[in-house]
C-alpha cells in the first residue's frame, strides 16, 4: 500500500507543479500586458482563469482521496496538507493575475501620467520568489525556499514607495486619478503575489522538514 501512496504522491506532486507553471505564466502574460498595452494579452489571462481554478479543484479532490484511501501519516501527512495549502495559494495568485490584467484592460485606454511608474524591479523580484518557491517544492531544498522570505522585504518597500509616488502624481494631476488607483492596483496585487508565493515556500519548508516557520517570533517546540 505505501507503494502505491508514493507512486499517488509524485502524480500529485507533478500536477502541482502543473497548476505552479499555469499560475507563473499568467502572472507574466498579465505584467506584460501592462509594460505593452497589450488588451489582447490581458484578455487572455482574464479568460485563462476558469482553467486554473478548475486545476485547483481538481487538485483539492486528489487530496481528499489519498487522504481517505491511505490514512497517511509522518512526511506523506505532511506533504498531503502542505498541498492543500499551496494550491490555495496558487489559486489567489491566478485571481490577482487576472487582478492586474483587468487594470491593464484599462491603462490600454487611458495614458498615464509622466510619473516614473516602474514596475520592473518589483515585477522582476516577485517573479523570482514564485519560480524559487515552485523550485523548491520540486526538489525539497530548505535553503531556496528560506530564502524567499527575505526577498519579500523588498518587495514591501517597493509597494510603499509606489504609494507615495501615486499619492504625488493625484496631487500633481488631479485628472488621471483613474489611471493612478490602477497603478496602485497593480502594486498591491503584486505585493499580495509576493505573499503568497512566500506562504508556499513556508509550506515547503514544513513539507520537507516539519518546521513551522511562519510565525518567527513564536518560540520553537523541543
Amino acid at each position: 500500500m505505501h507503494r502505491q501512496l508514493n507512486r499517488e504522491i509524485e502524480k500529485l506532486k507533478q500536477h502541482v507543479l502543473k497548476l505552479g507553471a499555469q499560475v507563473e505564466a499568467a502572472v507574466f502574460d498579465a505584467l506584460t500586458a501592462c509594460r505593452e498595452h497589450r488588451r489582447d494579452l490581458a484578455e487572455a489571462v482574464v479568460a485563462g482563469d476558469a482553467a486554473i481554478d478548475q486545476a485547483e479543484i481538481d487538485l483539492e479532490e486528489e487530496c481528499l482521496k489519498l487522504f481517505a484511501l491511505y490514512q497517511p501519516v509522518a512526511g506523506d501527512l505532511r506533504f498531503l496538507v502542505a498541498v492543500l495549502k499551496i494550491n490555495n495559494d496558487l489559486e489567489r495568485i491566478g485571481d490577482l493575475a487576472v487582478n492586474i490584467a483587468e487594470r491593464a484592460v484599462f491603462l490600454a485606454d487611458h495614458p498615464l501620467p509622466a510619473f516614473p511608474f516602474d514596475f520592473t524591479r518589483m515585477a522582476e523580484v516577485t517573479a523570482r520568489m514564485l519560480r524559487q518557491s515552485l523550485d523548491a517544492l520540486s526538489s525539497g531544498r530548505l535553503e531556496p525556499a528560506r530564502e524567499v522570505a527575505a526577498m519579500d522585504d523588498e518587495v514591501d518597500g517597493i509597494n510603499r514607495a509606489m504609494y507615495r509616488q501615486v499619492q504625488d502624481a493625484m496631487r500633481a494631476e488631479p485628472d488621471r486619478i483613474g489611471s493612478l488607483i490602477q497603478v496602485l492596483g497593480i502594486s498591491r496585487s503584486l505585493e499580495r503575489i509576493a505573499d503568497h508565493a512566500t506562504d508556499i515556500a513556508e509550506d515547503v519548508v514544513y513539507m520537507a522538514s516539519g518546521e513551522i516557520v511562519r510565525h518567527p517570533t513564536l518560540p520553537r517546540r523541543t
